[in-house]
């Protein structure tokens, strides 16, 4: 599909120069997949030509775990191939598999001349997965803040998107890992199962369960779970081989969406350094403040990046062993392609590399303690 999207611009370059024009660096700003999941969304609201050729068809599920293909990072990889800025005819007007090349190429065409709003919504939007195997990483950070401070938690979470690794307390955890271990309910509505290198965390034995005392988030663009055109756009970015993905969206989509309706509470759209400075301006005695993100950091702009850092330095001249100030981050190394789950906790001066994983939480080397 990226391949005779490719081709379709190379002939276009009107739209070419207007795809080009959404970033100064397309690829890293991830059009192609803003693209494909746009594309995507209209198979899956059911709509014609496209929901006929989609994925294209004739892909049969992968084993395993649905891993996607590449690193994942930023473009989040699996619109590795590109478009836009150099393409050419050289590319070809191939699909993939099983895909009838002629009525693809049409369709991408037919798609920009009779739905370019929702195309342009598409691309005018930084692509949000709410991947919530990331959770199998963000769970042990929040048991390691746990077992650290002795307190119950108060989360913030920024770029939350959906807000579906909010939650991450109520799945359970249960690495492929030797010996086999795990943690968290066995009725819990996901199940999360990366592989799993290094130690067991000393702290899952003795932190049976998980005391949050209270959760609030914040997105530039939330993902409004009621509204159903919004929980498929999160799905648009899920592609159809990789089943076990989609049902751990799925499952996570249901269970979150009732969670909210119980307690009442929405992720918030506002800037993350906003969000950020409003809520460390509370002072919460018995408790640990969790200020905590994942695969965001790069999305936010280096003015609003120092903002939230200053917020953050200032919050934790006030930090005391009885209302502790802790940073979780799930954020690319930026040298190999992966992720380190980090964290500090205020008051002391030390920072803990905890682990370093995949960029979905597929694997997971667990450094802290070993």
């Amino acid at each position: 599909m990226l391949r005779a999207s490719r081709a379709w611009l190379a002939a276009d370059l009107p739209v070419q120069r207007e795809f080009n024009a959404l970033a100064a660096d397309p690829l890293a700003a991830a059009v192609p997949l803003r693209w494909a999941g746009g594309l995507h969304l209209l198979a899956l609201k059911g709509q014609q030509p496209w929901a006929g050729l989609w994925p294209p068809a004739g892909i049969a599920p992968r084993a395993g775990m649905g891993r996607s293909t590449g690193t994942g990072t930023g473009a989040e990889a699996e619109a590795e191939a590109g478009i836009g800025a150099g393409a050419g005819a050289g590319a070809g007007a191939g699909a993939g598999v099983g895909a009838d090349a002629a009525a693809l190429d049409t369709a991408i065409r037919l798609a920009w001349q009779t739905r370019q709003p929702l195309l342009r919504d598409a691309l005018s939007r930084p692509p949000q997965t709410n991947e919530v195997q990331r959770s199998a990483a963000l769970l042990p950070g929040l048991l390691h803040i746990a077992g650290a401070t002795g307190l119950p938690l108060a989360l913030l979470e920024i770029g939350a998107s959906a807000g579906l690794n909010l939650w991450c307390d109520r799945y359970r955890l249960a690495p492929v890992a030797e010996p086999a271990w795990f943690w968290g309910d066995a009725q819990a509505p996901v199940t999360l199962q990366p592989a799993w290198t290094g130690p067991q965390p000393g702290f899952t034995a003795a932190l049976p369960t998980l005391a949050v005392h209270s959760r609030m988030a914040c997105d530039a663009r939330p993902v409004d779970l009621r509204q159903p055109d919004e929980a498929l756009r999160l799905v648009s970015f899920i592609w159809p081989d990789q089943s076990a993905r989609l049902a751990r969206l799925r499952a996570a989509q249901a269970a979150v969406a009732g969670w909210m309706a119980a307690e009442g509470m929405q992720v918030q759209a506002m800037p993350a350094a906003e969000f950020v400075q409003r809520e460390l301006a509370s002072h919460r005695p018995g408790l640990a403040t969790v200020v905590m993100h994942s695969v965001v950091w790069q999305y936010i702009a280096a003015g609003e990046q120092q903002a939230i850092m200053a917020a953050m330095h200032q919050a934790a001249t006030r930090a005391t062993a009885a209302a502790p100030l802790a940073w979780l981050r799930f954020e690319p190394d930026g040298l190999h392609g992966g992720v380190e789950l980090r964290c500090r906790i205020w008051p002391g001066e030390s920072e803990h590399l905890l682990a370093q994983c995949h960029p979905h939480g597929q694997h997971i080397t667990w450094l802290h303690g070993a």
